[in-house]
């Protein structure tokens, strides 16, 4: 069977450069969320890409959210094999943005939350829409929120993006933040006032930037040139937070970044999350999240 693809636009830019615009798209639901399906038919789309390209932009179609996150129900019917297969998949299709041998951006209009996070931030830039005569949108990893953790290297990710102490506290919280606010904090490393101007900020964006040299990590996330500064930060935040078994795992995601690198700290993200979404609290919460507004 052919792979459903998702829509690509080719353009070049004044310097002749091939810019791709990939749409995250899902016909027929208001908002887009990650589930097996939408991985399929990014990692199928991502395969036919030019190899020569110059830039590229993640953006998605849905009006109320770039990404609301993880199908929860999905991963909450999976039993532990299956869920590890899961998010073993998501992580190699999420490589493969961070590995394109071009400046790469997410194009972020509205809603980022969880996984739609940690799928954006595998991008070199995130060029946000943050207009002061509109309501913010919510950005953020929530996970902790529900007694679960990141599962595809938001614990890691964050702190490279804004101060690290924030991201740390944030993430072991669950804390979500407003687009004013994560514009405040540095998230976005340019901003727009309309929606308009989205694509086009983007597309200029990674037309500016340097051909990558790419490792085996996402070029923004927990690595060797600012280890000490992350040490710092996960001593400040564990003074800070109260330990409980979904603070525990994201600090200690954070701490194997920092000691054993970006392979085992997602490894710590999968086992935990697993495992967390067994336990009485991280049940309780979801079943609550489940029912919420019924």
């Amino acid at each position: 069977m052919v792979q459903d693809l998702l829509p690509v636009e080719l353009s070049t830019n004044a310097d002749g450069a091939v810019i791709a615009v990939l749409t995250l798209d899902q016909p027929g639901r208001p908002v887009v969320v990650i589930d097996e399906s939408l991985l399929r038919r990014l990692h199928a789309t991502l395969g036919t890409l030019p190899q020569d390209l110059g830039g590229f932009v993640l953006a998605s179609s849905a009006e109320r959210a770039f990404v609301a996150g993880a199908d929860l129900k999905s991963i909450m019917a999976m039993d532990d094999q299956a869920l590890h297969r899961y998010l073993e998949y998501g992580a190699k299709v999420f490589e493969q943005i961070a590995s394109l041998p071009c400046p790469t951006a997410a194009a972020i209009h509205s809603v980022v939350l969880g996984g739609g996070l940690e799928l954006a931030m595998h991008c070199d830039g995130l060029v946000g829409l943050v207009d002061p005569n509109t309501k913010p949108y919510l950005v953020g990893l929530p996970e902790a929120g529900l007694k679960i953790c990141p599962g595809w290297g938001g614990t890691n990710l964050l702190p490279a993006r804004i101060d690290p102490v924030d991201a740390i506290t944030m993430t072991a919280n669950g804390r979500a933040m407003k687009s004013d606010q994560a514009d405040e904090l540095g998230l976005f490393d340019v901003t727009v006032t309309s929606r308009d101007e989205l694509i086009g900020a983007a597309k200029a964006w990674v037309g500016a930037q340097e051909k990558p040299v790419r490792g085996e990590h996402p070029s923004r996330c927990i690595s060797a040139g600012d280890l000490d500064e992350m040490k710092d930060a996960l001593k400040v935040a564990r003074e800070q937070l109260e330990s409980a078994p979904h603070v525990d795992a994201v600090l200690d995601a954070v701490g194997y970044g920092i000691e054993s690198g970006w392979s085992v700290a997602l490894q710590c993200e999968r086992d935990r999350l697993v495992a967390l979404r067994h336990t009485e609290p991280a049940q309780d919460a979801i079943n609550a999240f489940f029912n919420k507004g019924k």
